[in-house]
C-alpha cells in the first residue's frame, strides 16, 4: 500500500490528470490517472503540483535584523555593509538562532525546502557560523540548509579574513564565497578569486561569489572566475552571484564574457527584489535597472536561478520568503513577459536553483524525494501572476505546511453572493 496518493495534478511541464504515489519517502510512480490503495489520498482538483521552491541566494545572518542599530538611509549597498559593519559586535548567538528560525518558518509555509545561505566570517568569534551550524542542524527534517564561507569585508582586505574562512570550512561550512568587488584594488580583487577558488579545487568544495555587485561596467571578477575555474577544473561547481556590473558593460565585451563563462559551466545568480533597489542608486535618470543579462546568459546555456538575497536586513526593508514574488520581480525587471520566458523565470526558483546547489533527488521523477508543493494555480505562468497560494506543502511525503484556498466573498447589489479567485479558468 502507498504511503500518499495525490492524483488529477497538473505538473510544471503541463501534463495534467497526473498522478504521484509516494512510499518511503520518495517517488515511485508517475502516471495519469492512477489507481492504487494508499493510505492517503488527495485530490489536486487540477491545481499545480511543483518541487519545493529554492534559494540559492541568501544572507540568513542578517534576515530579519531590519532597524537594528539603525535604519539604511541612502538605500545603498555600501551603507548596507557599513551598518551591518555596526551590527556585528551587538549580535549575540540566541538572536541570530532565533531570528534564522523565525525565517526557516516563514520559507516552510511558502514552499522554501532548499537554501544556499551566505554567513560572514569576518567577524573572529565566528558567531554567525556557529549560530548557522545550530539552525542547518534544526531544520535538517524539513530544510536543506547550504552554508557559504563569506567575507563580508573582503578576504584580502579584512585582518584575519582568510584564517576565519579556513576555520568556518574546518567547522562545517560547505561552499567557499568570495566579495571581489570590495577588496581594495581591482588587482586584489582577481587575487581573491584566484586565491579562493585555489582553496576550494584543494578541499573539493563548490564556489559561490559575489562578483561584479556594482554599477561599473569595467569591473572584470566574473571573468576571472571563469578563468580559474577552467584552469582549476572546477566545471559545473562554481556560481557568480549577482554579475550586476554586465548591464552596464557594452555588447561587444559581454559577447566575448558569456561565451566565457559558458565554457566554464558556471552558474549564475540574479536576485530580482535587491539588484532592482541597490543598483542605480547613483544614477538620474535614465536609471539603469540594476539586473544581469538574465535572457541572454539563458540564450547560451548558461543556468541562470534567481536568489531572495535579503529579507527585512540592513539591505532591503521588505520580503517574505516567497521565492514567487523573487521570479515574479526578475520576469519585470528582465522583460521575459513571453510565455517560455514566464516559465523560465519560474524554473529559475526551482530546477535550476537546485542545480546551482546540487541538489540530489530533486524533482518530480521516480525516485526523487517526496518533496513538492500543491499551489493554486493551473500552470506556473498563473502561479507567477497571483505569486499562488500554497495550498499544501510536502517533504519527504509528510505534511509540513497547509494554507487555505485565497478566495473572496463577493456580496454586489442586484446580484447573488459568490466565491471568486482570479484564476482565468
Amino acid at each position: 500500500m502507498l504511503d500518499l496518493l495525490i492524483h488529477n495534478a497538473t505538473l510544471p511541464d503541463g501534463r495534467n490528470a497526473m498522478s504521484v504515489a509516494v512510499s518511503g519517502g520518495k517517488i515511485v510512480e508517475v502516471a495519469p490517472q492512477l489507481e492504487a490503495p494508499a493510505h492517503q489520498r488527495i485530490d489536486a482538483q487540477g491545481q499545480l503540483l511543483c518541487p519545493p521552491f529554492v534559494d540559492p541566494h541568501f544572507h540568513m545572518d542578517a534576515t530579519l535584523s531590519y532597524g537594528l542599530p539603525r535604519v539604511n538611509q541612502s538605500g545603498t549597498l555600501l551603507e548596507g555593509i557599513a551598518l551591518w559593519g555596526e551590527l556585528k559586535p551587538l549580535l549575540t548567538q540566541e538572536a541570530l538562532v532565533a531570528r534564522a528560525l523565525a525565517y526557516c518558518d516563514w520559507a516552510a509555509a511558502k514552499g522554501l525546502l532548499a537554501i544556499r545561505t551566505h554567513v560572514d566570517i569576518c567577524d573572529p568569534r565566528l558567531l554567525a557560523v556557529d549560530a548557522l551550524l545550530q539552525v542547518k542542524k534544526q531544520v535538517a527534517p524539513y530544510i536543506d540548509l547550504q552554508l557559504v564561507a563569506f567575507p563580508q569585508d573582503g578576504v584580502l582586505r579584512a585582518p584575519g579574513a582568510l584564517t576565519n574562512l579556513k576555520r568556518a570550512l574546518d567547522k562545517g561550512v560547505d561552499v567557499v564565497g568570495g566579495i571581489p568587488h570590495f577588496e581594495r584594488t581591482m588587482a586584489d580583487g582577481a587575487a581573491s578569486v584566484k586565491l579562493l577558488c585555489e582553496l576550494a579545487a584543494e578541499r573539493g568544495l563548490r564556489v559561490d561569489m559575489h562578483c561584479d555587485e556594482s554599477d561599473d561596467p569595467l569591473s572584470r571578477h566574473v571573468e576571472t572566475l571563469a578563468f580559474e575555474t577552467q584552469r582549476l577544473g572546477l566545471h559545473g561547481r562554481v556560481t557568480g552571484s549577482h554579475l550586476t556590473s554586465m548591464h552596464s558593460m557594452d555588447n561587444y565585451y559581454v559577447s566575448k564574457l558569456i561565451a566565457l563563462m559558458a565554457e566554464a559551466q558556471l552558474h549564475a545568480v540574479a536576485n530580482p527584489l535587491i539588484n532592482i533597489t541597490l543598483q542605480g542608486r547613483h544614477d538620474t535618470y535614465p536609471k539603469r535597472r540594476g539586473l544581469t543579462r538574465v535572457p541572454e546568459l539563458l540564450a547560451a546555456g548558461i543556468n541562470v536561478a534567481f536568489g531572495h538575497d535579503c529579507v527585512m536586513d540592513p539591505w532591503y526593508s521588505l520580503g517574505s520568503g516567497d521565492m514567487l514574488e523573487v521570479a515574479h520581480m526578475g520576469l519585470h525587471v528582465a522583460q521575459m513577459t513571453s510565455q517560455a520566458a514566464m516559465r523560465q523565470c519560474f524554473d529559475a526558483v526551482t530546477v535550476n536553483a537546485a542545480r546551482v546547489m546540487g541538489l540530489e533527488n530533486y524533482g518530480l521523477d521516480v525516485g526523487c524525494h517526496a518533496d513538492f508543493c500543491l499551489l493554486q494555480a493551473r500552470d506556473p505562468v498563473e502561479a507567477l501572476r497571483l505569486r499562488a497560494t500554497r495550498l499544501k506543502v510536502f517533504r519527504r511525503g509528510q505534511l509540513l505546511a497547509e494554507s487555505a484556498s485565497a478566495v473572496a466573498q463577493l456580496h454586489v447589489a442586484g446580484r447573488p453572493t459568490q466565491t471568486a479567485w482570479m484564476s482565468n479558468r
